[in-house]
């Protein structure tokens, strides 16, 4: 199953508070928002990926919490972008300080935020034109650096902030560079 994308601006146009509450009413259902206002209808992972991708997690929560320095998000945290995309990366991480400049009514519904890095998982199911397309966006709205890992072709796409995507042919590890300092991922628990 792939994404649906669906067009209500027609007929309705969803505030930001309507779209938090539609949400919340259907907590199954896992949506994001492109910045046309359109709903996409995001499938569930499967088990390998979703195994990944809390493998991955759990490496950024580590680090983390030893540093100090930010929070991390999983792919159930929605967050509002500059360019009012609705966008829940699979790994996301902000800086502290930016953190807590949000109020805690923000912090609580869908963080008006681009965070500092995006990490997305591709599932078998993904388009890679469409994950690419939102790996741009996000540099679109000052995500600082992201990571496209898609394993079936053992290639990451890495996105930095003003430069050219970089791609690297089954790398053996990651580093978060100086947005997430002294942060190195393994590549072994996503090839595997």
């Amino acid at each position: 199953m792939t994404a649906v994308t669906v067009n209500f601006n027609p007929i309705i146009k969803l505030t930001d508070d309507q779209f938090y509450q539609l949400c919340r009413a259907n907590p199954d259902v896992k949506f994001e928002r492109n910045a046309k206002g359109e709903l996409i209808i995001m499938p569930p992972t499967g088990g390998e990926t979703g195994n990944r991708n809390v493998e991955i997690a759990a490496d950024f929560v580590i680090w983390n919490r030893q540093t100090k320095l930010g929070k991390v998000f999983d792919s159930s945290t929605c967050f509002k972008l500059p360019n009012d995309a609705d966008r829940s990366p699979d790994v996301s991480w902000i800086q502290q300080e930016r953190w807590d400049a949000l109020t805690p009514e923000q912090k609580e519904k869908f963080p008006p935020i681009a965070p500092n890095f995006v990490l997305e998982l591709m599932s078998p199911t993904d388009s890679l034109k469409e994950t690419q397309s939102k790996m741009q966006e996000y540099m679109d709205n000052q995500v600082r650096l992201g990571w496209l890992i898609n394993r079936k072709t053992r290639q990451v796409e890495i996105y930095r902030l003003g430069q050219r995507v970089e791609v690297l042919e089954s790398p053996t590890e990651l580093s978060g560079e100086d947005v997430l300092p002294g942060f190195v991922l393994n590549m072994q628990i996503v090839w595997e």
